[in-house]
């Protein structure tokens, strides 16, 4: 009896979890999405085209950065208090053209490359309240997936771990009980998950992205010192030419899937479906 039980409860789980939404993420409007992203820049080149799109279907879109991205440089004149800046200016420069408001960025404010060094609950405890506060219909996050962690540079993977915990916790009112004494947050379940950066095998939901991979482009050029040869010596614009080098890099680089371009995501349900 309860390896028939067992069985049909773990059948139950596969189900849902390879069961797709009941409403196309592409199709929300005014709904609310929050983005976890790990640096200023992760956002726009994984889902900037389905983040242009949320936002022209008028939903609230949020992105939450975990990093303020004050290390990636090979310059040495340049300064982690002066990069962190210049990634700011980017990341809203960037968001402005998908049409998200910088308002609605959330820096997390933690130094690039040492996610994993800020204290674990800490860490958990900001991303509940966060979730508990915005009430998300999705959220849109790193994929913490067993056969994609490997591949995670530090500051991804915690990223991905934390927020998938996060979500965990904001369901129960025992965890991080201060939310609801305190601010009056009430525990929330989080519907939807839709996980990037995950691998061609496990993607299971793709969004077109068509109408919006010129917006798409465009914002990932807003990202001027994540590119050479900014990275090597800073400076803040393009040139002609390698601007339009990277803008058709880009335009083949993107994931394709019967003649149209895509985003990949892997979608599931509750915190602990794979």
């Amino acid at each position: 009896m309860k390896t028939t039980l067992l069985l049909l409860a773990t059948f139950l789980i596969v189900s849902v979890a390879n069961a797709g939404p009941a409403e196309r993420l592409e199709n929300y409007t005014n709904k609310t999405v929050l983005i976890f992203t790990p640096h200023p820049d992760d956002d726009t080149f994984a889902v900037g085209g389905t983040m242009a799109l949320l936002a022209k279907n008028r939903n609230r879109v949020f992105v939450v950065i975990y990093t303020n991205d004050n290390k990636g440089s090979y310059d040495q004149d340049m300064t982690s208090e002066r990069l962190a800046r210049i990634r700011k200016a980017e990341e809203e420069a960037s968001c402005a053209v998908l049409g998200i408001p910088k308002e609605n960025i959330i820096w997390l404010g933690h130094d690039d490359g040492e996610l994993e060094y800020v204290p674990p609950k800490m860490l958990c405890g900001q991303v509940t309240k966060i979730i508990r506060q915005h009430r998300p219909d999705a959220i849109l996050s790193v994929d913490p997936g067993e056969y994609y962690e490997r591949w995670h540079k530090t500051d991804h993977r915690m990223a991905a771990f934390n927020t998938i915990d996060a979500v965990r916790a904001a369901e129960f009112h025992l965890y991080y009980p201060e939310h609801l004494l305190v601010d009056k947050l009430q525990p929330y379940v989080v519907p939807n998950l839709y996980f990037f950066y995950t691998t061609t095998n496990d993607a299971n939901y793709f969004v077109n992205i068509d109408s919006t991979i010129e917006l798409k482009v465009e914002a990932v050029s807003k990202q001027v010192s994540q590119f050479e040869p900014a990275v090597t010596k800073y400076r803040p614009d393009w040139d002609a030419d390698t601007l339009k080098k990277l803008k058709e890099f880009y335009h083949q680089d993107q994931e394709k899937k019967d003649g149209h371009y895509v985003e990949m995501f892997r979608f599931a349900t509750e915190f602990n479906q794979k």
